[in-house]
């Protein structure tokens, strides 16, 4: 390969990287990472069904996990 493919490869990877921080950091400044009240409602309105179910999927996945030999 040329070097000048290389370097115009590097220029715009950069460019494209300079991009992507510079919207992640927008979003952040903007708040659209903070989703408080998902998380404080999916807390607030589980049932005891849901929340006995999620115990018993994990009890299931341990057991399974336990009694996994591999061949």
């Amino acid at each position: 390969m040329d070097s000048w493919i290389i370097a115009m490869m590097l220029g715009v990877s950069l460019f494209l990287g300079a991009i992507a921080l510079f919207g992640f950091l927008w979003a952040v400044r903007n708040g659209q990472f903070d989703d408080e009240k998902k998380f404080l409602n999916a807390a607030k309105f589980d049932g005891e069904e849901e929340l006995n179910d999620a115990q018993k999927q994990e009890e299931k996945k341990e057991r399974l996990k336990n009694n996994y030999r591999p061949e």
